[in-house]
């Protein structure tokens, strides 16, 4: 090929160039200028049709098998348990108070929680001295879990344990996404504020800014919850005196059960019917002493008014001159004859 060739084929290639770029700068202009004027409407439109394919991507990601670099550990040393547990544990008086023996056991809880690196969540103290207790919520971290609560049920005499665990992996990993997604969403709708051009698309964009960063704000709290729960324990122990009362378990059925709870309701009407006794027995006695007092003067005064006035005439007095006078003779009887 000669050099007029050769120069005709490098002016034809500079030209596709140039046409080439004009239409993609073109293109850019275009969606430029549609983003900027499109309502907020269309850009929520925009970022609801985004979403779905986020979470899309996120579950892709999830699945087993994938080979993506950010799919999820489901492992189940990876995963996200909350633990709870709930101790009652007897424990021996000191100096033959339960109040002391109590309050000693609750101090070392404490000490023992802080010590694993955990805290108080509260602390509640009831009773005064044989029926005393001490009920405290304690946070430890969930790699110190079992070991803290047989700790705990160390200290005396255990009576009730119950533990639960919660599996909230799916949840955990469910709020990653959408957060994810949400926080796409929230820079999105900022670039589009960004670009408004009129008033009215101004005022829209910053309310949709304004709401997308509020519904991530609680995805986050939601996260942030979570992470708590899963990284901080919940233990709720009570401790109680020597002689409290084991709880009682769950009965059944049959004669004997019946007889014991009637005798348990009646005994307990008796203490109630005992203790309103008690709070009426003194203003009963505030009331009605000076009321037999003024009824028993008022009886005496009666009675001395009656014997000044007279009494009724005695049953055996004279008759008067007409009954005497109206009486007949009495008749002879007759005698036989001789």
């Amino acid at each position: 090929m000669g050099r007029r060739g050769r120069a005709g084929a490098g002016w034809a290639l500079a030209l596709a160039v140039s046409l080439l770029v004009g239409c993609s700068a073109s293109d850019d202009s275009g969606g430029t200028e549609s983003a900027a004027g499109r309502p907020a409407g269309d850009a929520a439109a925009g970022g609801a049709a985004d979403a779905p394919a986020g979470r899309a991507a996120v579950g892709a990601a999830g699945e087993p098998g994938s080979a993506g670099a950010g799919a999820p550990d489901l492992r189940v040393d990876q995963r996200a348990i909350v633990y709870t547990g709930t101790l009652r544990v007897q424990v021996d008086d000191v100096d033959g108070s339960a109040r002391k023996g109590v309050d000693a056991a609750a101090r070392r809880a404490v000490a023992a929680a802080t010590a694993a690196g955990g805290f108080v969540g509260g602390d509640q103290r009831r009773g005064v001295d044989a029926d005393a207790e001490a009920e405290l919520e304690l946070r430890v971290p969930a790699a110190r879990f079992t070991g803290f609560v047989e700790e705990l049920a160390a200290y005396g005499r255990q009576q009730h344990r119950e533990v639960r665990t919660q599996d909230v992996t799916e949840e955990t990993v469910d709020l990653d996404a959408r957060i994810a997604t949400q926080r796409a969403r929230v820079d999105s709708a900022r670039r589009l504020l960004s670009r408004a051009t009129s008033i009215g698309d101004l005022v829209s964009l910053e309310n949709e800014v304004a709401r997308r960063e509020a519904d991530l704000a609680s995805l986050e709290a939601r996260k942030r919850r979570l992470a708590d729960l899963t990284a901080l324990s919940t233990v709720t122990v009570t401790f109680v005196g020597g002689e409290a009362a084991t709880p009682d378990e769950p009965t059944g059925t049959g004669f004997l059960v019946g007889l014991r709870a009637g005798w348990q309701a009646f005994v307990a009407s008796m203490g109630v019917l005992a203790t309103v006794l008690g709070a009426l027995l003194p203003w009963l006695l505030a009331l009605g002493v000076p009321v037999l007092l003024v009824l028993a003067v008022r009886r005496r005064w009666r009675r001395a008014a009656t014997t000044a006035a007279g009494g009724p005439p005695a049953s055996g007095g004279p008759l008067s001159a007409g009954s005497a006078t109206d009486a007949s003779p009495p008749v002879p009887s007759a005698r036989s004859a001789p």
